[in-house]
């Protein structure tokens, strides 16, 4: 039977890892008790011995793991915005492109359908990881 983690906790444990560099922040859930662990530049859990070891432990991914990066940006792009597809190209050739992708969303009335299609994109990828590693995802509370 897999072990239960609470999407919230899930969520939390893959924004960290998106955060920085896969050095500078690290979350990690173990597969027997679903408790998740962070480290980072400043140590935020007493950490187990055992961390890294795979059968016991595994890491979450960061958003550009599960494609939810620019590659997510351009599937939302060619769905809801192909007007908009040449401009987005070169917003992420320089550096700083998710603002001013969002400010080029929100003058275009298109930020709150990027939200929706980012957290849904979200939910299912990290649902699908999940799985794939042993976790059932539950919505709400472990109660």
């Amino acid at each position: 039977m897999p072990t239960t983690i609470l999407y919230s906790d899930l969520e939390n444990a893959f924004f960290w890892s998106s955060s920085a560099t896969r050095l500078q922040a690290e979350a990690f859930i173990c597969l027997a008790t679903g408790k998740t662990y962070f480290r980072g530049d400043d140590e935020l859990d007493e950490l187990p011995d055992d961390i890294e070891d795979g059968s016991r432990y595994v890491l979450v991914p960061g958003k550009n793991d599960l494609d939810l990066g620019r590659a997510l940006v351009m599937r939302f792009t060619y769905r809801n915005a192909p007007h908009l597809e040449d401009r987005i190209l070169d917003i992420f050739r320089r550096k700083g492109a998710y603002s001013r992708f969002k400010d080029l969303l929100l003058a275009n009335d298109l930020l709150d359908s990027w939200h929706e299609y980012e957290n849904q994109a979200v939910r299912e990828a990290l649902e699908e990881w999940a799985s794939e590693n042993g976790l059932a995802v539950r919505h709400g509370t472990l109660d």
